[in-house]
């Protein structure tokens, strides 16, 4: 891990002249402010200031000052930058100006979260991210269409991938950062892709998540395309997920492996299972935040629908991998990259938490395809369904108190405020889908 001393010879042995202190809003976009690097002692001093007021979910604007503390294990410089415009950054927790943490920092959610399972003996919880995302053709004005770039299908090559070099190229700079890149290949969808970058604790993993679309939002525009996290921006085709593969660690040894246990698994990771399954009706609504979100749950396009658990099945919810030892995890498969990570993965851990605390038994895995089975088959498992619009979602998060303390009253007030203004902006806006269906009625 980086230290304030790294930084500061990093930054001058690469003669960066500029600094982004970069921190995430209560609906999970990344913001920042720009700085000279003659200004970094005072960064790292935690002395540069913001104006709350003007962050979504921050603070009222007659107190709206702030103050970033930077995380020096996450400097990094972008490697697409050179030469006087050489640009670094460093992701921060917000703080308010007495000192202490502010309530409604995403960043800082989490960290509470994470310490609160240290607390129960765990060392860490490691989380492995899938973010896909589509690529879109801009036009003449440099404006994003809605044409993809390709009609390429899953592990497709040039030429019918369009989208392998700018591919490439992101994947180039995530390295030129730090990141331990995996895989990268075509999705299933035209126009989709997938870059699977190595597993980290789970803070550093949700720093890497917001760093990832920063890159590939931008290595795309240098390609004359526009990248997309919307989790279904195409009718009839499947949508973009973010699955989270998640494991705890105890004494440095992985808490979800026994080689006698069900399926290889611990009882703390079937625990850990049945407390995702149980409060997955209320962590939907961080997980899948947006209408959008809803577009892609839905049978037929791969997106899990069903609350059950399986091992090589990948239709329900939550799938076992394969592996075991230091690699046994869950995963879960119903996020979407619209998602807040930091929130996203403090409601997950806070809801494995319960599990193990209450000792939750999981309920029998399910290894048949779900989505062909009938409603009195689903029934008879006791399979129960994830919520099938935001609304209902909200209304989960809500009446779930172990969450919403996890989360924060004041946060899950502010978040819901938010969506709800959301939906009623929605619901009075008229669609193009209702023109072509409604005008000559």
């Amino acid at each position: 891990m980086l230290t304030a001393q790294d930084v500061k010879k990093i930054a001058k042995d690469e003669d960066v002249r500029f600094l982004r202190m970069s921190f995430t809003d209560a609906l999970g976009a990344l913001k920042n402010i720009e700085i000279p690097v003659s200004l970094l002692d005072d960064a790292l001093n935690n002395e540069i200031k913001i104006d709350g007021s003007s962050i979504d979910g921050f603070l009222p604007i007659e107190r709206a000052d702030m103050y970033l503390y930077p995380d020096p294990s996450s400097f990094v410089i972008y490697p697409w930058t050179t030469g006087e415009d050489k640009t670094a950054a460093l992701i921060c927790d917000v703080y308010n100006v007495d000192g202490t943490p502010f309530a409604g920092d995403p960043r800082g959610i989490l960290k509470k979260n994470l310490a609160a399972v240290k607390k129960m003996g765990f060392d860490t919880l490691n989380i492995g991210a899938e973010p896909e995302f589509f690529l879109f053709k801009r036009d003449e004005n440099g404006q994003p269409t809605m044409e993809v770039n390709d009609q390429a299908n899953y592990f497709d090559t040039e030429p019918k991938d369009e989208g392998e070099a700018c591919r490439r190229d992101i994947a180039k700079a995530l390295s030129g950062m730090g990141f331990s890149i995996e895989a990268a290949h075509h999705e299933v969808a035209p126009g989709q892709h997938e870059i699977d970058f190595r597993f980290d604790d789970a803070l550093h993993t949700a720093d890497k998540i917001q760093y990832f679309k920063l890159v590939v939002r931008e290595i795309a525009k240098q390609h004359g395309l526009a990248a997309t996290f919307m989790p279904k921006p195409v009718t009839g085709i499947n949508g973009s997920g973010m699955h989270f593969n998640q494991s705890l660690f105890k004494g440095g040894k992985n808490a979800f492996d026994d080689a006698n246990g069900f399926k290889g698994l611990s009882k703390t990771a079937l625990s850990y299972l049945a407390g995702l399954l149980k409060h997955a009706p209320a962590f939907t609504a961080v997980a899948n935040p947006t209408i959008n979100s809803y577009k892609r749950l839905v049978p037929g396009y791969e997106a899990p629908t069903y609350i059950a658990w399986a091992t090589d099945n990948r239709t329900p919810l939550v799938r076992i991998p394969a592996g075991r030892g230091k690699v046994a995890r869950l995963e879960l498969r119903s996020g979407d990259p619209s998602a807040n990570p930091y929130t996203f993965i403090a409601a997950i851990l806070a809801a494995g938490a319960d599990g193990i605390e209450n000792d939750l038994e999981a309920p029998a895995p399910v290894e048949r395809n779900i989505y062909k089975m009938t409603a009195a088959d689903r029934d008879e498992a006791k399979i129960s369904e994830l919520p099938g619009s935001l609304d209902q979602a909200i209304a989960n998060l809500e009446d779930d108190d172990i969450l919403v303390d996890a989360l924060g009253k004041d946060y899950v007030q502010t978040f819901v405020a938010f969506k709800k203004a959301e939906l009623a902006d929605y619901k009075t806006n008229v669609t193009s889908w209702e023109h072509k269906k409604y005008f000559g009625a």
